[in-house]
């Protein structure tokens, strides 16, 4: 075969498509900017289950659940720092938020996260859920001072809800923000000692609510027995709610109103079938969702994906019970609170960032 010759200029040019292709497969094949690449090879842990074809849309065939760090009490409440390039997450019995870096690792953020008191008491007493508003600013739901508060730049909490009709609230768990800046929570009693039994419980019911842009508290919901985590659909027109009864652990969608209200809501999802077996940790707890409408639900087992139509596709089997998840990265980064664990899934799709 003829040789074929190239000039200098022809080849500088072939060489540069070539590094463009590479680095083009290699973003694609990772579901992350190479800039949010892993910079180590992290241990992983139990198993992706693969229920649907459409699953593999969502999941790459040789994605794996990695194990990035270790050794909590109980991990809750990821989210994702765009800002600062870096995960926050509650421990919630240590009455901790720390802070998760690639090339760091974990180091404490903010203690006392949930609880500021100075008198001895039980249950639970971190923060648990974590946002971010629009401004970028912290937001936790406070276990132990049983409030919705916001940390400001002097370190110190600012109080957005601690009652509602005078009666304080039992321990806010789970949040999300609107669009329009409203705040979305779920008020179970986790973290009173005794949970419903507590002679502190001032509430007689384990409700939702939202709180308004402009400070406004509205119950939404109190027919549920242990509402956890909740998210929107993407158009917002769909607020859906995790419940984490054993009697009845099942995801609630609600329609939206333009007020902001809920109306009637119904099962999205059963996960009692899955419950029932005893090698599945964990009930409903946190919520995501991605672009599609997918909603990456912590329940027995680990991480289910379900579809917009309730149709469960995968999951992804930590082996341990599945406290939440949040987005991270680019988006295409899914980071689990597993028990004792913090990990992350990448991901062929993505998600709204806080």
């Amino acid at each position: 075969m003829k040789p074929i010759i190239l000039t200098v200029a022809e080849l500088a040019l072939a060489l540069l498509f070539a590094a463009g292709c590479q680095s083009d497969q290699a973003q694609n094949h990772a579901g992350v900017s190479r800039d949010a690449m892993p910079a180590r090879i992290f241990p992983t842990l139990g198993r992706i289950e693969r229920l649907d074809s459409a699953f593999d849309a969502l999941i790459p065939p040789d994605v794996v659940i990695e194990k990035l760090a270790e050794g909590f009490d109980w991990s809750e409440g990821p989210v994702w720092v765009r800002a600062g390039g870096y995960l926050l997450f509650s421990d919630v019995p240590r009455n901790v938020v720390l802070k998760w870096q690639e090339d760091a690792g974990v180091s404490e953020f903010l203690k006392p996260s949930g609880y500021t008191g100075q008198t001895a008491r039980g249950g639970e007493p971190g923060s648990n859920g974590l946002t971010l508003d629009a401004q970028g600013r912290l937001v936790l739901c406070q276990h132990g001072d049983r409030r919705v508060a916001r940390l400001e730049s002097n370190d110190d909490f600012r109080t957005l809800a601690g009652s509602y009709r005078q009666r304080r609230f039992n321990s806010p768990n789970d949040l999300v923000v609107k669009s329009n800046g409203d705040l979305y929570f779920t008020d179970p009693p986790y973290g009173l000692e005794g949970l419903n039994d507590s002679p502190k419980k001032e509430l007689m019911f384990n409700g939702v609510f939202r709180i308004s842009a402009g400070g406004a508290v509205t119950l939404l919901t109190d027919a549920l027995t242990f509402p956890n985590g909740l998210a929107f659909s993407p158009d917002e027109r769909t607020l859906y709610v995790a419940v984490s009864d054993p009697q009845r652990p099942v995801i609630m969608a609600y329609d939206v109103k333009a007020d902001g209200n809920l109306a009637q809501g119904r099962v999205f999802f059963d996960a009692a079938p899955l419950a029932k077996d005893k090698d599945r940790k964990g009930l409903p707890d946190g919520l995501k969702v991605d672009e599609a409408g997918n909603l990456f639900a912590t329940g027995p087992g680990g991480v289910l994906v379900i579809s917009p139509d309730g149709k469960l596709l995968g999951i992804l089997n930590t082996g341990e019970a599945t406290a939440n998840c949040a987005w991270g990265n680019d988006g295409s980064v899914l980071y689990l609170t597993a028990d004792m664990y913090l990990c992350r899934v990448r991901t062929s799709t993505r998600g709204t960032l806080p």
